[in-house]
């Protein structure tokens, strides 16, 4: 079984950065294939940005290109969503999601574990 729990969350200004973290349990987190999805109200979850079990590759949805970065640290078990020039438009609730060795995949499916989520919230 692993868990996630993310942090990082917070009320912040359009045009600011944040910097989410997600802490993953177990010794096997080489072995996930990590993600970011994030839920607006009454929307559906949307893939944000996904990163292979190796590291070696990232994936950006349309809402983070150009603007978050992902990366992971494995002595930590840890990834990092890195969130710059916000919009009021980024306000969800994020959560980080695991597969064990898949692709980077947009669909929510085929996700083997997810966190509780953290709040971002971007005023204008």
């Amino acid at each position: 079984q692993v868990q996630l729990v993310e942090s990082g969350g917070g009320l912040v200004q359009a045009g600011e950065s944040l910097r989410l973290s997600c802490a993953a349990s177990g010794r096997t987190f080489n072995s996930y294939t990590m993600a970011w999805f994030r839920q607006a109200p009454g929307k559906e979850r949307e893939f944000v940005v996904g990163v292979t079990w190796s590291g070696g590759r990232t994936f950006y949805g349309d809402p983070a290109k150009g603007r978050f970065t992902i990366s992971r640290d494995s002595a930590k078990n840890t990834v990092y969503l890195q969130m710059n020039s916000l919009k009021p438009e980024d306000t969800a609730v994020y959560y980080c999601a695991a597969r064990v060795f898949g692709a980077v995949d947009s669909s929510t499916g085929v996700y083997n574990y997810w966190g509780q989520g953290t709040q971002v919230t971007v005023s204008s």
